[in-house]
């Protein structure tokens, strides 16, 4: 373990006993396999013998697929240090239908945790929804979208991909990839008079994460986030390439987002996140931009109760928006819990959130009617949370420019959820 201390003076005999007496303790009370799950099962992973089952494939629930089932994982450090196998199978009970995504990846280089992966996956997901590639990966029960989105689209992938620390801040990752795309709703994309319902997407995708204010620790696993500050960036550039591998277009677009979370004295704290994208070029709906909505098109106020997200629009319907250009912000102030009682420590927290958006040639998308975000888009809200077991309320009101006639149909009420592992 020399490589990892800062002095290199060495070992004193009142030191060296002092590591006897530790291993003693560590071996006494498996210290050491305790640490190994904990530290595991708050990324969502729990570990059995070379293996690391991935909880949040066990059981999830979506309108597409009614219950989804299923199992996955990935070998670690036990069975090798420098290949690793990953992947999932799952199961639709209202679909009937079985998916799965198989991975391959290999360790070049130990410090800097670079990996080399390939895989192959067969799924499901929602229509307009980016993601960031480098973004930490997020464990909770459930998700909370997932249980209202009504549309999906197909797809059938192969690709690779090259992750790496640049340096301690920095992380980053290249991708390329090719997808074939099939509708589960009617969609039809019309760029210049063709016409595709299902297509062929070839990309290369180059994202990056920056931790400037995050302390790290060099570990035999590479380096280690032990203190996270703010503000994270994050950027991300993909490349659609036509005629590669059969693919139907070319087109660009670029994402970036900026996270910050400043704690007050009084335990309180404000958080604040920015996030922009921008698309140029033929690009179907399935992979342009929405705000992250999360409320069900139904017409009552309590037909559409259910559970608030960490981040999207509780006012805004499903496929009520898309764009190709879009930013949104967000800021939260959550306050010090209330303590009611040892078992009741309700913390209450204002949100307010924004998007201004456009998009070009919406004529070319046929099938699904939806409107644009030239005017902004506003809502603000109270959360009241951790009532009972995590369990909490979030009430939301929209206005502005894309206010509704109907008082109501402007109107969240939700659950929240939050759980402190």
């Amino acid at each position: 373990m020399d490589e990892y201390r800062d002095s290199k003076e060495a070992y004193t005999t009142t030191q060296l006993a002092q590591f006897t007496n530790l291993d003693s303790v560590v071996t006494a009370t498996k210290i050491n396999r305790k640490l190994e799950t904990l530290d595991k099962f708050k990324v969502g992973y729990y570990p059995v013998g070379f293996f690391d089952i991935d909880l949040k494939y066990l059981v999830k629930y979506n309108d597409y697929e009614a219950f989804r089932l299923g199992v996955g994982g990935q070998s670690n450090e036990k069975l090798s240090e420098r290949w690793r196998l990953s992947g999932y199978v799952a199961y639709g009970t209202k679909d009937d239908r079985f998916k799965y995504k198989i991975s391959a990846g290999f360790r070049i280089d130990e410090e800097k945790n670079t990996w080399l992966n390939l895989y192959k996956s067969e799924d499901i997901a929602e229509i307009g929804a980016e993601k960031f590639l480098t973004d930490a990966r997020v464990y909770s029960l459930f998700e909370p979208r997932l249980i209202n989105i009504p549309t999906f689209f197909k797809y059938n992938s192969v690709g690779a991909s090259l992750q790496q620390r640049l340096f301690p801040s920095l992380i980053s990752e290249i991708s390329l990839s090719r997808k074939r795309i099939t509708q589960t709703t009617f969609y039809e994309f019309r760029p210049r008079d063709n016409s595709f319902t299902n297509y062929t997407l070839s990309e290369v995708v180059i994202g990056a994460r920056y931790s400037p204010v995050s302390t790290f620790m060099l570990t035999p696993s590479g380096y280690q986030e032990i203190t996270r500050g703010y503000p994270i960036l994050s950027a991300q550039y993909t490349q659609g390439i036509k005629g590669l591998y059969g693919s139907n277009f070319n087109y660009g677009k670029l994402s970036a987002k900026a996270v910050y979370f400043q704690p007050w004295k009084d335990n309180s704290f404000t958080e604040l996140q920015v996030e922009g994208h921008y698309g140029r070029g033929d690009i179907p709906l399935t992979h342009l931009y929405h705000a992250y909505p999360n409320s069900p098109t139904k017409d009552e106020l309590l037909q559409r109760f259910s559970v608030a997200g960490r981040r999207s629009f509780e006012t805004m319907y499903f496929n009520e928006f898309f764009s190709d250009r879009l930013i949104t912000a967000q800021v939260k102030h959550r306050f010090p819990a209330l303590n009611i009682a040892s078992f009741l420590k309700p913390e209450v927290a204002f949100i307010t959130r924004a998007a201004l958006g456009s998009m070009n040639n919406t004529e070319e998308h046929i099938g699904i009617g939806f409107d644009t975000l030239e005017h902004g888009y506003f809502e603000s809200g109270v959360e009241l949370n951790k009532l009972l077991f995590g369990f909490g309320l979030s009430f939301s009101y929209r206005y502005g420019a894309y206010h509704l006639p109907d008082i109501e149909d402007n109107l969240a009420l939700k659950f929240t959820f939050y759980l402190e592992l």
